[in-house]
């Protein structure tokens, strides 16, 4: 995909309402001095919304990601969560806060079991581990009963259980999820996808990068298309799916049904 961005698409349905709970203003992050991958990017997220990003190979979807999670180089713009700047936090110090991020690959401690690997998570604050193991059982219910089982036997579908597992042990305010159904077959890509609707459906705000396009245009609540760094169209994922912009544009080499 080549050209300039094109403005963003004006949402037909009503605002959504809800408190806001991250927003990204004209944000310019990168990783290099004078080499910007983010390029004024615009993102809301809010309270209990599943939030899909989706774009072409190379377009930023990923460093927008790592932008919030403080581990990559933010120019200028803002980043809130809840109204509070977390520009220039360290990931530490924003997990304290309630961001949580799952990264696409190294995201589970493979000599470690399951349930070291979900201390682990909670190691901030471990007095609340049993009340936090409940709630991720209850999404997770197979983990449960392999809790002693080590992370490194575990297949790459079950291994992404894992790593959103030790995310949620710390009843984070937002979760950054950074292509879960990467790498995974095709059976194991809809578990992922299912497993990701039913976090979001127990009350965790989301944010989702992906490259299954049309898959993640089909459960999230509102999606971004992210192109050269820039949200080029926003809308609710039915409206991202049925727009002849996006179909031509993006959907018809991202991603499969």
């Amino acid at each position: 995909m080549t050209g300039a961005p094109h403005p963003t698409a004006a949402a037909t349905s009503a605002a959504p309402q809800g408190e806001v709970v991250v927003q990204v203003t004209d944000l310019l992050a990168g990783y290099l001095p004078g080499i910007n991958i983010i390029n004024n990017a615009n993102l809301v997220a809010r309270q209990g919304e599943l939030i899909g990003i989706i774009g072409p190979n190379g377009a930023g979807k990923s460093t927008l990601l790592k932008s919030i999670f403080g581990m990559v180089k933010v120019r200028s713009g803002d980043i809130t969560l809840r109204g509070e700047s977390i520009v220039g936090l360290k990931s530490d110090s924003l997990v304290k806060r309630g961001v949580a991020f799952v990264p696409q690959t190294n995201n589970v401690f493979p000599s470690l079991s399951i349930e070291e690997n979900l201390q682990m998570g909670l190691y901030q604050r471990p007095r609340v581990y049993k009340e936090r193991l409940e709630f991720v059982t209850s999404i997770f219910a197979e983990l449960g009963k392999r809790l002693k089982q080590r992370a490194g036997s575990l297949s790459g579908g079950e291994r992404q259980m894992v790593a959103m597992s030790r995310a949620l042990m710390m009843d984070p305010a937002v979760l950054l999820l950074d292509e879960p159904s990467a790498g995974l077959s095709p059976v194991r890509q809809d578990d992922a996808f299912i497993r990701v609707s039913d976090i979001n459906k127990a009350g965790v705000t989301t944010i989702m990068v992906e490259q299954n396009a049309r898959r993640c245009l089909q459960i999230c609540d509102r999606g971004y298309v992210l192109d050269q760094g820039r949200d080029a169209y926003e809308g609710t994922g039915r409206e991202l799916l049925n727009d002849p912009k996006v179909i031509g544009l993006y959907l018809g080499t991202l991603g499969t049904d």
